[in-house]
């Protein structure tokens, strides 16, 4: 046998004797790119409630005097009821309704429309984190306003606290992700080290960054007439529910 085939033979017996991982272990300066995700979940603490009065009157004035009384007396009931709550009027709106169209006789030409009525009507959003109050605010306020939609969320706070929460789990779950990554390919967790962390998930390696789900309960309704004021209403049963916020990042991870 000649020194050349002497030497191939040696080859290829040690690379038979090597372990199968020490073939396929990555070299020193691999760089992997490593996807990661935080869920969090916080019970609801605050309602935005939208409440509604609409008047109609052949009286464009009077109606809109109506509107304006029971708006007034909707907003005193609020802030008995519910002191910290905040107010904001918004969608003032009048409008004419008229009469329907009755079919011409041959030859007749059609008059001018007049109105037959004049509808005026405002909105009012109420942000309060008075949950436990919620139902008997409502029903008191529903003597005069009527209920046109409500949304449950997290306050300022709460939402502020829940998004920190959301960052270090997004965090734990890429270094969990990079320690399993490092062992499948065969290598010491310890030998990874994390280059860059992209917490908005913007590279061309990642998707969106987080967002937000909640629990929304909504009724919307064109014509709010309000039920009469002397009439009392039950309490209406509301589930706030919750809000879920996650994150997507990503880690681009060095081999020593």
């Amino acid at each position: 046998m000649t020194i050349r085939h002497t030497l191939l033979a040696a080859t290829v017996l040690l690379a038979a004797q090597l372990p199968a991982h020490a073939q396929t272990t990555p070299a020193a300066g691999t760089e992997v790119i490593v996807s990661a995700n935080g869920e969090v979940t916080a019970q609801n603490d605050q309602a935005i409630v939208t409440l509604a009065i609409e008047e109609q009157d052949k009286d464009k004035a009077a109606a809109a005097s109506r509107v304006n009384q029971k708006m007034k007396q909707g907003m005193e009931l609020l802030r008995k009821e519910d002191p910290a709550a905040t107010l904001k009027t918004q969608g003032y709106y009048t409008y004419p309704v008229y009469p329907e169209d009755r079919p011409l006789a041959p030859g007749v030409a059609p008059k001018p429309r007049q109105p037959a009525a004049w509808r005026v009507g405002q909105y009012l959003q109420v942000t309060t984190t008075s949950l436990d109050k919620l139902p008997k605010t409502v029903a008191t306020t529903q003597k005069v306003l009527t209920l046109n939609g409500i949304h449950f969320g997290l306050s300022r706070p709460a939402l502020k606290k829940l998004d920190e929460q959301r960052i270090a789990a997004s965090y734990q779950n890429l270094k969990e992700r990079i320690g399993a990554i490092a062992r499948a390919m065969g290598r010491n967790p310890s030998e990874a080290i994390l280059e860059t962390v992209d917490f908005e998930g913007s590279g061309n390696y990642a998707g969106g960054g987080g967002n937000a789900r909640g629990g929304r309960v909504e009724m919307m309704a064109m014509k709010a007439a309000a039920p009469p004021q002397q009439m009392d209403v039950a309490e209406p049963s509301f589930e706030p529910g919750e809000t879920t916020l996650d994150m997507n990042l990503v880690g681009k991870v060095r081999f020593k």
